[in-house]
């Protein structure tokens, strides 16, 4: 049982029309705790960045951080990367049917081996690094990219936990994962190695966290995994257990946390 072939299809369902799309993205930053740390990071960042900022998204999934950018910080230039062609041409073609693509637009490329030969004053990076095994030739390569003084803000599982691995016994509950997570000091080193001057990495998923993303992620896809029926059954689920989902996540963006199943790293290069 795995977690993205359900992602998959649940993708195909709202990518049919661009107002179901935004409606998914809409979804998914209620339901992803990541979502939640990732926007509050670059809501603080933003003032701190030219008005007219270049943005890599690199790993961009379904695009959606890169459509919350275009629509929060409208003079941003974003360029969305992914390694699959079918995401990239699935992007650019919704980019275009909302009117983002003179500000945001997908390309194909390998993070390990791709050089955009551009200066980004943002590199964001989602849930990337833990499908990525040469991991200091991607930070090397980000580097590159990154303005003098400019940012990398990045969010991966942590080694505590963040594949819902918990033991040696235990396989991973996503699939195409080269690594259950990092550890704190691991990625620091990893990042200053690759020349980030400096490195801030705080945890994510503590306690409520970690219960919401049970609660709003896990089962509801154990029972997907188990029988397709359970679509039907699906919105009332979700509107039993949402306002506690909601408490536990703001709790968790709220609290600072001596572990978590997550980490928020923001490593900026030295002018």
């Amino acid at each position: 049982m795995h977690y993205d072939p359900i992602k998959e299809l649940l993708g195909k369902v709202f990518n049919r029309r661009p107002f179901l799309r935004r409606l998914f993205y809409r979804l998914l930053n209620i339901l992803l705790l990541r979502s939640w740390h990732v926007r509050r990071a670059l809501r603080r960042l933003g003032p701190a960045l030219p008005r007219e900022a270049k943005v890599l998204d690199a790993g961009m999934g379904f695009g959606q951080y890169s459509w919350w950018m275009a629509t929060h910080f409208p003079s941003w230039q974003i360029t969305a990367a992914d390694i699959k062609s079918g995401q990239v041409a699935d992007c650019n073609e919704f980019f275009r049917r909302t009117n983002l693509s003179g500000r945001v637009h997908a390309v194909e490329a390998d993070l390990v081996t791709w050089n955009s030969g551009e200066i980004f004053d943002l590199i964001l990076c989602v849930d990337v690094m833990e499908h990525i095994a040469g991991d200091r030739t991607v930070f090397a390569n980000f580097l590159k990219m990154t303005a003098e003084g400019g940012y990398l803000v990045i969010s991966t599982p942590s080694d505590q936990g963040g594949s819902d691995v918990h033991s040696d016994s235990d396989t991973s509950f996503i699939g195409e994962h080269v690594r259950d997570g990092y550890g704190s000091e691991e990625i620091t080193e990893k990042l200053r190695t690759a020349g980030y001057g400096e490195v801030s990495v705080s945890y994510t998923y503590g306690t409520p966290g970690s219960m919401a993303w049970r609660l709003s992620m896990k089962y509801p896809v154990i029972m997907l995994s188990g029988s397709k029926l359970f679509f039907i059954l699906l919105p009332f689920y979700y509107l039993a257990i949402m306002p506690l989902v909601l408490v536990l996540n703001c709790a968790d963006l709220n609290r600072k946390h001596r572990k978590g199943t997550g980490l928020l790293v923001i490593a900026r290069r030295s002018r």
